[in-house]
């Protein structure tokens, strides 16, 4: 099952069952919210979950991308990206728990024809218990820590229960919170409360039910793939290597194509951040490489499967400008560096070093900490 036809799998189930589909709403945010990039598949929703009727009803169905710096230092392992894309389904106030874990459980089942589950619900979630034992699934009962879902400090929010399948080689092991090779590839929200900045709870004034299914996870999981790097969805980028490159320049590629360009502010940090993380990557093997070698078909396969509209030329661009003011700035900081290595006396750099040389000269501590050893 390549990834159109898991994708196609997903919102077909739903739509089966009277869901509407709901457009992209793209990763960058209005003026206004507290986030500049869109984080989950619910946070475009977020004023229908809080009880602002929807012009397409009460059941939705949907395919977002999402941006997560949170991620960033995780970002290589064979689970974790900057950019990704979350397979969601909505009730709106319509049907609840009970729902949402029978329907969740059919697909993965009949769909993906899955069968190695585990799930985890918190600890006092009677119904989510209920059924998935009704349902023959094994769970593990854990805290608030690990089982309550919410888009940020405020907001709405609720207990929420994870699907985890096996990975790993021969009969599963363990539980998801004793064995890593349980990898979680949906999330079932039962959105009915809502934090306020104090960080009480109220009821909020319907009962919604939000689920999540990260693309690149359940894909990988399909194609029988240890990392989502392998799938077919990285194919064009896989000559690169290193999944922190390929990660990096693939979200590159897409926050450039939402008409971002690099700045020390807002989204353009994000951006900038990405792509000098690329290329103190590139530098540390070969300081003679440079983006422009980039052939185009990633680029241009990334800009369809995200269905934007930008044109791969502009994309080099903005790439080759960022990679020569960043080339410079390596080429000024080296002796900075060794400036204050020599002042020290014996040749290293404190933390406040490191953070003056990032905060004052733009140099990223990774990078500083290369000059070091070059």
């Amino acid at each position: 099952m390549d990834t159109k036809q898991t994708i196609d799998t997903f919102l077909d189930f739903y739509r089966e069952r009277g869901h509407l589909l709901v457009p992209d709403s793209g990763l960058l945010r209005p003026p206004g919210d507290p986030v500049l990039f869109t984080s989950s598949g619910m946070h475009p929703l977020t004023p229908y979950l809080e009880g602002e009727p929807h012009p397409l009803g009460r059941r939705l169905v949907g395919i977002q991308r999402c941006l997560r710096t949170t991620d960033l230092d995780e970002v290589g392992d064979p689970t974790h990206l900057t950019v990704f894309e979350m397979l969601g389904s909505w009730s709106l106030g319509d049907y609840g728990t009970t729902q949402t874990l029978r329907w969740g459980y059919e697909l993965l089942r009949d769909g993906f024809g899955l069968t190695e589950l585990y799930v985890t619900v918190l600890d006092g979630d009677e119904e989510s218990l209920r059924t998935w034992q009704e349902l023959g699934v094994p769970v593990e009962i854990l805290g608030a820590e690990d089982n309550w879902w919410s888009n940020g400090p405020t907001g709405p929010c609720g207990p929420d229960s994870e699907i985890f399948v096996w990975t790993g080689d021969g009969p599963p092991v363990g539980t998801p919170s004793t064995n890593s090779r349980w990898v979680e590839i949906w999330n079932h929200v039962m959105m009915r409360n809502r934090r306020h900045p104090d960080g009480s709870l109220t009821l909020l004034d319907q009962s919604n039910v939000d689920t999540g299914m990260g693309l690149e996870r359940i894909v990988s999981v399909r194609q029988g793939k240890r990392s989502v790097y392998d799938t077919d969805l990285f194919e064009p980028w896989r000559f690169l290597g290193d999944p922190l490159q390929i990660d990096h320049l693939r979200s590159s590629v897409v926050v450039i194509g939402e008409g971002v360009r690099p700045s020390n502010t807002g989204h353009g940090y994000v951006l900038r951040r990405l792509i000098r993380r690329v290329l103190t990557s590139q530098w540390r093997l070969d300081s003679g490489r440079t983006l422009s070698d980039l052939p185009d078909d990633p680029i241009d396969h990334t800009l369809h499967h995200f269905r934007l509209n930008g044109e791969v030329g502009l994309i080099r661009t903005v790439l080759g400008e960022e990679e020569r003011k960043f080339r410079g700035l390596v080429q000024r900081g080296r002796p900075l560096v060794e400036k204050l290595r020599s002042r020290s006396g014996h040749g290293e750099l404190t933390d406040q070093d490191l953070f003056y040389l990032h905060d004052t000269h733009g140099l990223p501590r990774e990078l500083v900490l290369e000059l070091l050893s070059s």
